[in-house]
């Protein structure tokens, strides 16, 4: 990966197969492609052929209670291995329960024993995929009782997982206003040797609580803080996240060129 990415999504496939305004890369939910043939399936080929595509998944449910699925992994590392995708990425969170899946991504308690949990099934992930695994920390709405902060949780999965660290700035923000701490404190304390990429993305608020919807464009608080991780961090491949309301691919592509120059702009220490 180098410089910043754009989540390719449905919607613009075409329009970036037959224009000429293209991101460094894209990233794709390989939930969305492992089984799915016909003709957006030619069109992800051909775009693979010209762009770098690195995968975010959706479904790995790392933090639940449940075994990990083995056909699913076998499935994923299929696909992975097909588009020839070394870069895997996943969410800090639970996605299923009792084999149910929940159509959301929740916390999971910042407890000791959930580390050590989660860390084992990392490494079974890693060992089945042959990569690296890459985990983002999420936007949550509640949480668990736990030992520790999340920061502190967060790095010691990394550390006992051997694994990398998908650092979403939105999510940090997010959580920072939600949750009542401080997003700068937060990106300090964070292991800046573990992470490998950055997401940045839009939210809403609703009432009090601010949404981190995918469904805006990012805004100056944001930004802003995305030039302290730049400091604090470095640079490091960033990805605009669009999932909701998308504008068409000219104004999203806008959009894209607006964080591509911020970066590129951006005084890194």
């Amino acid at each position: 990966m180098e410089k910043v990415g754009l989540g390719l999504r449905f919607s613009f496939m075409e329009d970036v197969l037959n224009g000429s305004q293209k991101p460094d890369w894209f990233e794709i939910a390989p939930e969305n492609w492992m089984s799915r043939g016909g003709k957006m399936f030619d069109i992800l080929e051909k775009i693979r052929a010209d762009i770098p595509i690195v995968c975010h998944g959706l479904s790995l449910s790392i933090g639940s209670p449940d075994d990990l699925d083995f056909i699913f992994l076998k499935e994923l590392k299929q696909f992975l291995d097909y588009f020839e995708i070394d870069v895997y990425s996943e969410h800090l969170s639970f996605s299923s329960l009792d084999n149910g899946y929940l159509y959301d991504l929740f916390p999971v308690p910042f407890t000791e024993d959930r580390v050590k949990h989660i860390s084992k099934k990392i490494k079974i992930v890693q060992d089945v995929l042959e990569r690296k695994l890459i985990l983002e920390n999420i936007s949550y709405y509640f949480k668990f009782d736990g030992e520790m902060e999340e920061v502190d949780f967060i790095n010691q999965v990394l550390e006992e997982g051997n694994c990398e660290l998908l650092l979403d700035i939105n999510n940090v923000y997010v959580n920072s206003m939600n949750h009542n701490y401080d997003p700068v404190k937060f990106i300090k304390n964070i292991n800046k040797e573990k992470v490998a990429y950055y997401h940045i993305a839009g939210h809403e608020k609703f009432d009090d609580l601010l949404i981190d919807t995918h469904g805006a464009q990012v805004n100056s608080q944001v930004f802003n803080l995305l030039e302290i991780v730049l400091e604090e961090i470095g640079e490091k491949p960033t990805l605009l996240e669009r999932d909701n309301n998308i504008p068409p691919y000219e104004q999203l592509f806008e959009e894209y060129e607006k964080l591509k120059e911020f970066v590129e702009n951006a005084k890194v220490y």
